[in-house]
């Protein structure tokens, strides 16, 4: 905003994940990224399979804008390491993480931060649209994420009757209207609760139910 710049781009520490900031000054997640990208190698015949491979944490709306196009999203686990092989096993060239870490398997077998912002600035260039327009190809479904961290060592907490009680209880209300994801980190003592539907506030009922039924399993443990 400061350089009235048309768009920025931001790269983490080994430039594997990118972060994007339209004219509007508005952060731009790795899923309108996949939007983006996607939708112009689909136009132009460049998927090598009518889908994206991304993880269970990329938003409905992206789902839900792939599949107008006829595009399939293909979810895998939290990581790039699981994007990646599942790109390689079933053919996909396009992959990558809400995070930003954009996989685009025609030019580098990993993420790469610079190729995903060239991309982007492609289709800002062919298209004429602002980075604002070009870059909200979908309104995304509320989504809620809490952490629970638990004493490293201490029993997992997602084997308590009372948690797995709460889970089926979450996902039976969100049957038809969401979807629940919860898991534990792969790098942390915490686990993970992240829900997502139309109705926000059903969402957050439902990570509020689970998380207190993980707080108290791990205060219990």
């Amino acid at each position: 905003l400061k350089y009235r710049a048309d768009l920025g781009i931001a790269l983490d520490g080994d430039a594997d994940r990118v972060a994007i900031v339209d004219e509007k000054g508005n952060l731009i997640d790795g899923d309108q990224i996949m939007a983006l990208i996607a939708k112009s190698w689909h136009a132009n015949g460049a998927l090598t399979k009518p889908g994206v491979v991304a993880t269970v944490m990329s938003n409905l709306g992206l789902e839900r804008f792939l599949g107008d196009l006829k595009l399939k999203l293909e979810r895998t686990k939290v990581g790039d390491r699981y994007v990646v092989e599942a790109m390689r096993a079933k053919g996909y060239n396009v992959g990558g993480e809400q995070s930003g870490h954009i996989v685009l398997k025609d030019f580098s077998t990993t993420g790469d931060g610079l190729l995903a912002a060239l991309q982007v600035l492609a289709v800002l260039v062919q298209s004429g649209q602002p980075a604002s327009e070009a870059l909200n190809l979908f309104t995304p479904a509320p989504q809620v994420l809490e952490n629970v961290r638990y004493e490293k060592g201490a029993p997992d907490p997602l084997n308590a009757a009372a948690v797995k009680e709460a889970i089926k209880a979450a996902e039976a209300s969100l049957v038809g209207k969401g979807r629940l994801l919860v898991r534990k980190s792969g790098t942390e003592p915490l686990v993970r609760i992240m829900a997502e539907g139309d109705d926000e506030a059903l969402v957050r009922k439902v990570v509020s139910s689970v998380k207190s039924a993980v707080v108290a399993a791990a205060r219990a443990a």
